[in-house]
């Protein structure tokens, strides 16, 4: 028993196991880069992703079973989610930041120009435009999602945010086909580096928001959320809105004003 509203967590092996896996991924991607061998790798994202289900389920139960989420718990989780979105976002800007120092004053050692010499750059009309389409659709079926939930009205809430993960899905596979064809690669000077760094992290993001976006509807279809209670869908919206916004940046500098 408590007399107070926080929530003091468990003893919990997961940090533990999570922090080893870190290490194993980490000594493993350099051992696929100097030997080859994606055995060490392959382990340690074993380890995380083992360690991701099994910690995200005991959060999953402290909030659905145990009633662990009160609202002084809530509100100081909204505020770590907001924090950790700010943190992403500083991630993002210094991308652009690199991006921008190397294409408005372009150096002697790629031509003194943007695009670099022998680049050829994407058509900003194409996928990329498309790509643009897809997200700003699925942040409308989002929105969508949000007020069916608040509302009491579960099938349209389940509906919509299948349209979004169905949205994202579909946006990762136009970057793959991007990639696929795209004639330069990460290797190619300054130019290849800030265009797959910023577009595969922003990548990255669509994938880890698209699964966040799938619990939650797991959830609700479990009624394990409620008009008032829907901390983890709240995030997953926030989440996907950063992503989409994100995206509107990048499209704007770096596919066309970078064309």
């Amino acid at each position: 028993m408590k007399n107070h509203p926080f929530h003091l967590v468990d003893k919990s092996p997961w940090p533990i196991t999570g922090s080893v896996g870190s290490m194993t991924l980490t000594s493993g991607t350099v051992l696929w880069f100097n030997k080859n061998n994606m055995l060490l790798m392959t382990m340690g994202m074993m380890i995380i992703l083992l360690t991701m289900l099994q910690w995200w389920r005991d959060t999953v139960r402290e909030a659905t079973f145990q009633g662990m989420h009160t609202m002084k718990v809530t509100k100081s989780m909204k505020m770590g989610m907001i924090l950790f979105i700010t943190s992403e976002i500083m991630l993002f800007i210094s991308m652009f930041w690199a991006f921008f120092h190397s294409s408005l004053s372009p150096n002697m050692e790629i031509g003194l120009q943007w695009p670099p010499t022998n680049i050829k750059s994407l058509n900003p009309m194409n996928i990329p435009l498309l790509n643009t389409m897809v997200l700003l659709s699925s942040g409308m079926s989002m929105t969508w999602a949000h007020n069916s939930l608040i509302n009491k009205n579960y099938s349209q809430t389940i509906q919509s945010l299948t349209i979004t993960i169905m949205l994202g899905m579909y946006f990762t596979m136009l970057q793959m086909m991007e990639y696929y064809e795209t004639s330069f690669s990460i290797a190619d000077s300054i130019y290849g580096s800030t265009f797959f760094m910023s577009t595969g992290f922003h990548g990255i993001h669509v994938i880890v928001g698209t699964m966040f976006i799938m619990v939650s509807t797991l959830r609700i279809m479990k009624l394990q959320m409620s008009n008032k209670h829907h901390l983890g869908f709240e995030a997953s919206a926030w989440y996907w809105h950063f992503v989409d916004v994100v995206w509107l940046f990048l499209y704007l500098s770096i596919y066309w004003w970078g064309n």
